[in-house]
């Protein structure tokens, strides 16, 4: 599932863009969230994260997250401009951050629903700049009562010219996590 889900991400990635954009190194491991804000630096660590919600048939949070500079370089990508033109994030650069959340996102969330055969819908994406524990603190509150766990895809993209890294989670409420986990071969 994860394969099909990247590949379609991947695909619709490179049509907005208009450019091959191919995913290396992607390694998928479950993880507490304690642990998500380390992979960022630390929870001081200025970080940029999109941030969408999942709802439908069940619930869940998703959330990109880089380091200022890969979120540059990516805004850069998405306008079709030189490498080191973007210098902060204005509300046309998170607009462009926030797309390529919808779409990276949306094509997960597709892939994941049919393998587990749920209505999955994310919201429209908030982009943000803070401390990676900030960030995280959004879903904290909501998902902490129940769990402390999880998903996390930690990703390089690349193109012809350019790679950049990041961090994909997915945080499937209760009623998601259950349909993953009875789901054979769904399991993320």
């Amino acid at each position: 599932m994860i394969s099909l889900s990247t590949s379609n991400a991947m695909a619709n990635l490179s049509i907005m863009i208009g450019q091959e954009v191919s995913v290396e190194n992607l390694r998928l491991r479950q993880v507490s969230m304690d642990e998500v804000a380390q992979l960022m630096g630390g929870p001081e660590a200025l970080t940029v994260g999109v941030y969408l919600t999942v709802s439908g048939s069940a619930d869940g949070h998703m959330m990109l997250m880089y380091q200022p500079a890969i979120a540059l370089a990516f805004v850069d990508l998405l306008l079709g401009q030189e490498l080191g033109s973007t210098r902060d994030l204005g509300e046309m650069e998170q607009s462009a951050l926030g797309e390529m959340g919808n779409v990276v996102g949306s094509s997960f969330l597709n892939a994941m629903a049919d393998s587990v055969s749920l209505r999955l819908m994310p919201s429209p994406p908030s982009v943000t700049m803070d401390m990676a524990g900030a960030l995280l603190d959004i879903i904290a509150a909501d998902v902490l009562l129940t769990q402390d766990e999880a998903y996390i895809a930690e990703t390089t993209f690349r193109t012809s010219d350019q790679r950049m890294s990041g961090v994909f989670f997915v945080i499937p409420g209760d009623s998601l996590m259950q349909a993953l986990e009875q789901s054979a071969g769904a399991v993320l």
